[in-house]
């Protein structure tokens, strides 16, 4: 057999097992992703009725937690970042995400959404 043949063959078999693999990632990110999508469109209209929101402020408020899970989720899961590194990444992303926030609440809102996060993170 000759060598091309020989890299063909390699080539063919490596790319089979690497499209099972992308496959297979793919199938777990979609499920993952739409468990993501179901958890913050619950968390939304929780905090709707809490702050009362409108419409658009939920359908936002539910783009910022996904968009802001993603972000802390890789931030968590990045090996090579010492745990004091962790935490203030993590601090950086919750001023962000309160930044966006105040931008789609109202001052009451937004303040109303601190003190009963607070609350939330006393009972933890």
């Amino acid at each position: 057999m000759k060598t091309q043949h020989k890299i063909a063959i390699v080539g063919g078999i490596a790319g089979f097992i690497a499209a099972g693999f992308i496959y297979s990632q793919f199938h777990l990110n979609r499920k993952s992703r739409k468990e993501l999508i179901e958890i913050a469109r619950e968390l939304a209209y929780t905090w709707k009725k809490e702050l009362d929101l409108n419409f658009e402020q939920t359908e936002k408020l539910e783009d910022l937690i996904i968009e802001y899970t993603l972000k802390k989720n890789e931030i968590i899961n990045a090996t090579a970042l010492h745990e004091d590194d962790i935490i203030f990444k993590l601090k950086s992303i919750q001023q962000a995400e309160h930044t966006k926030l105040q931008k789609i609440m109202t001052g009451k809102q937004f303040q109303k959404y601190l003190e009963l996060n607070k609350k939330i993170s006393q009972r933890s």
